[in-house]
């Protein structure tokens, strides 16, 4: 089936936009992966130094540190305050928790993600959701309703190698396949008259008024590694050439250094036997001072302090670190801002995965969530130990400021787990009742760990 005129141009101008950031969109994941070219390395480094090039790979400590404190809880369905049965199983059926690992990268890395939803042909109860990839996924979207008019994901590639093949293209109200036939024009395979919007999510980060553009997480992380990287070759090259320190000798002649067969020795083992090898009685010999190379260290601290500043980041995640281990508090501390940023890139996502459930329900049940909208609880993002939230929790707990089950989720227990504890606490209920005695051996357990406290 002929594609329309309005369709075709649609296509085109999509993929000019997504070629218009390849370069970019390559140098960020070069950067992430470890495989970048430092273009500049330096008066100090000769170019055939460029193969001993070392590189610290802080763009993946970046992006690591960042999603990694991002932590879904649960998804609850407007004017509800537990998690719904129906957003859980279809959470889970989709594998979501790595799935939505892999949206975060996709953000940070390349300022932009994307998540589809469409209909499971298998169970319509539990609707496919995936992560695209946005190097293959690009969109348009209306400034003022903020709401997507058209999206295209360009995939395949033929014998030789070239691609796309082919294209979905998302209006509203509608899905078209589409291919590339032998004469290399574009013609529909299929299509759904879905009557919705578009079935796409797309997340930005750092996003700033004027545009439906993100910037990726790593633009201030570039510099300063390609920086470290040129200090860490420098410091290789120091380590050659003058961190051994070298040796001197007078009264000698080339004819000394030789084996007992007469060969000369290497310029290695001529280095080391020059103690014995001097039989010159005028012979003198001395060591030069080797270069110190805590230069290097101060550079690379200089380094990692700015790089902690840009992201708000403890210093140790550069490797700055002191003698002592913080204590608990002192890390809670050092961590205020990361927690803080973390927390902003939570409120920002919550709103997309809160979409993204709705449009899950709808294909699910058909319906529309109250204002679409589906809230995203998160885990705390900072690091509190075990025993502070306990601590915390029981007093809360003792002045009826929290219920059991709120108690519950403080500790991040999964629904699953949370399930299992009530059984748990409904068998010991049961026990209790059909033999008082289990109460009178707790008691006296009790008891007995008070007095021991005393």
């Amino acid at each position: 089936m002929a594609l329309t005129p309005s369709d075709l141009e649609l296509i085109t101008e999509l993929k000019q936009r997504l070629d218009a950031r390849f370069l970019v969109d390559d140098r960020n994941l070069r950067y992430y992966r470890l495989m970048q070219r430092v273009e500049q390395l330096g008066m100090a480094i000769p170019p055939e130094m460029r193969r001993f090039l070392v590189v610290a790979n802080w763009p993946r400590v970046v992006v690591r540190t960042i999603a990694g404190r991002q932590k879904v809880r649960a998804m609850i369905l407007p004017g509800e305050e537990t998690v719904d049965p129906t957003l859980r199983a279809i959470w889970d059926a989709n594998n979501l928790s790595a799935h939505t690992k892999m949206y975060r990268r996709d953000k940070l890395i390349y300022g932009r993600g994307f998540i589809s939803v469409g209909a499971n042909e298998r169970d319509r109860r539990l609707p496919i959701i995936r992560v695209e990839s946005p190097r293959e996924v690009e969109a348009m979207v209306d400034s003022r309703t903020e709401q997507m008019t058209a999206a295209a994901r360009f995939y395949g590639k033929d014998k030789t190698g070239q691609g796309p093949t082919n294209v979905t293209l998302y209006v509203p109200g509608r899905t078209s396949w589409v291919a590339k036939n032998a004469d290399g024009r574009w013609y529909e395979v299929d299509r759904d008259e879905h009557g919705e919007p578009i079935p796409l999510v797309m997340g930005l980060n750092e996003r700033l008024s004027g545009g439906f553009h993100g910037e990726s997480e790593l633009t201030d992380i570039i510099g300063l590694t390609d920086s470290v990287a040129r200090s860490l070759t420098n410091l290789q090259f120091a380590q050659e050439a003058h961190g051994i320190p070298g040796i001197w000798a007078t009264g000698v002649a080339q004819g000394d250094f030789v084996d007992a067969n007469g060969e000369p020795l290497s310029q290695f083992e001529a280095y080391y036997d020059v103690i014995k090898m001097l039989s010159n009685k005028d012979a003198k010999w001395g060591q030069f001072t080797p270069a110190d190379l805590k230069n290097f260290e101060t550079a690379l601290n200089i380094y990692g302090k700015q790089a902690a500043v840009s992201y708000g980041f403890p210093a140790r995640y550069f490797g700055i670190t002191t003698s002592n281990p913080p204590a608990e508090g002192a890390i809670r501390a050092d961590e205020n801002d990361l927690v803080n940023y973390v927390e902003d890139k939570n409120e920002a996502e919550g709103m997309e995965l809160g979409w993204m459930g709705a449009l899950a329900l709808r294909f699910a049940t058909g319906t529309w969530v109250d204002g679409n909208r589906v809230r995203v609880d998160y885990f705390d993002p900072g690091t509190p130990t075990f025993a502070q939230r306990a601590d915390a929790l029981t007093k809360m707990r003792s002045v009826g400021g929290i219920s059991r089950e709120g108690m519950w989720d403080e500790l991040g227990w999964s629904e699953a787990r949370k399930a299992k504890e009530r059984q748990y606490l409904e068998e010991e209920a049961e026990a209790a009742r059909t033999d008082p005695t289990l109460d009178r051996i707790a008691e006296g357990l009790l008891n007995a760990g008070a007095g021991l406290g005393e």
